[in-house]
């Protein structure tokens, strides 16, 4: 019977010490406050300032304005987030980083999913429906301004590598290419086609012997028609074989019998 309690009590200690530690853990966390991820959120406070203000109250515009800057900032912080948690989560599992800065990234989201929310409903305060597409437009701004941030330093970046990589060689100016042309039969509406047609015509009638048949332009000649009327066929000799009537044999028969 003592073999049997030693362990079931060994058993229960552990487990009961397990939860009495996590219990204190977690009351000592949860009051725990950690560093923010992001440090802070200036396009908020302005649109909340531009909002309160009231003598004079601020624009219709201005405020869409202020709400349009404020998500884009929203996506991009969503972006990195995005970007940053895998990271981290195989960090964390590595042991590389501790709890506090995994925290720290878990209440940023806490806070931006917050934001968002907030941010949807004042744009539905602005324009019915607005706030479904309002961080659609905000990430199409985004990309326009990083296109345009990319023009604009071409120059700068393309003087940087001229200096660290030398001028490139003159620029040739290469002449154009010039279509060719190739003559071709005038259209069948046009008054040349008509002469070539009728120039073609008088000189076939010219080079043709009268009697002959008219050679087309293609080459080919036409099949010749046959004759209803039975030829003779001529021997080697040159003179043709008639054949016997029937009228002429059988008078040759009754003088043979008489």
């Amino acid at each position: 019977m003592a073999s049997v309690l030693v362990p079931v009590l060994y058993v229960g200690i552990v487990i009961s010490s397990l939860l009495l530690f996590s219990h204190f853990y977690r009351k000592r966390t949860a009051g725990k406050l950690y560093e923010p991820y992001f440090s802070s959120h200036p396009e908020r406070d302005v649109y909340v300032s531009l909002l309160q203000k009231s003598d004079p109250p601020a624009h219709e515009a201005l405020l869409k304005a202020a709400l349009v800057r404020r998500a884009m900032t929203d996506v991009t912080r969503v972006v990195k987030l995005r970007e940053d948690k895998p990271a981290l989560q195989n960090l964390l599992q590595k042991g590389s980083i501790g709890d506090d800065l995994w925290n720290s990234l878990l209440q940023a989201e806490k806070e931006l999913e917050a934001e968002i929310m907030e941010v949807v409903a004042e744009a539905n305060t602005f324009v019915e429906g607005w706030g479904g597409i309002i961080f659609q437009s905000a990430g199409e701004m985004i990309a326009n301004e990083k296109m345009r941030t990319v023009y604009e330093e071409t120059p700068a970046s393309r003087e940087i590598k001229e200096q660290k990589y030398g001028k490139v060689g003159a620029k040739i100016d290469l002449p154009l290419p010039q279509p060719v042309l190739m003559p071709g039969p005038p259209p069948p509406g046009h008054p040349a086609h008509a002469a070539a047609l009728a120039a073609a015509a008088a000189g076939g009638a010219q080079g043709s012997a009268p009697g002959t048949p008219v050679k087309p332009p293609n080459g080919l000649m036409p099949p010749r028609t046959s004759s209803t009327k039975a030829e003779s066929v001529a021997s080697s000799d040159g003179e043709g074989r008639d054949t016997p009537s029937p009228s002429k044999s059988s008078k040759k028969k009754s003088k043979k019998r008489k």
